[in-house]
């Protein structure tokens, strides 16, 4: 059984486990709140690697979250994790683990939700016209 900051869960429940019990274990301080905010708008994901066995977290913010609301979020986290000395384990057993807290989002180039125009060919094609466009000068060409 997978236990996260000392609360059961089943493997699929730990990205809502883990964004729980940082929300009851942050404090009850005004900073505290806006964390509990940011953090209720943000993504929680979570990965194993099976070749390191190492636990990974990803938070995702929005994209409207200034720099000083992140790095509120990475303190509050950082305090959190310090305090509780096991926050993954697998039957009893501390697991490896990293929190990593960003707010990009990748285009989807495939599916469903396919982002309009990104292809893997449309994503360059400013690069592309950006290098060939009439009215640029030629840094070889000596005046």
């Amino acid at each position: 059984m997978w236990s996260i900051l000392g609360a059961d869960a089943l493997y699929i429940d730990i990205p809502s486990v883990a964004k729980t019990r940082l929300s009851e274990l942050a404090g009850d301080s005004e900073k505290e709140e806006s964390f509990r905010s940011f953090l209720d708008r943000s993504e929680v994901m979570f990965l194993i690697n099976g070749l390191t066995e190492e636990c990974s977290f990803f938070i995702t913010v929005p994209d409207d979250l200034a720099p000083d609301d992140i790095q509120l979020m990475a303190d509050i986290i950082l305090k959190v994790a310090s305090a509780e000395h096991r926050f993954v384990t697998v039957n009893g057993v501390e697991q490896r683990y990293k929190i990593i807290i960003n707010n990009n989002r990748e285009p989807e180039l495939l599916g469903l939700n396919k982002t309009p125009g990104m292809s893997s060919a449309e994503v360059f094609k400013p690069i592309f016209r950006a290098l060939d466009a009439p009215g640029r000068i030629n840094s070889n060409f000596d005046l």
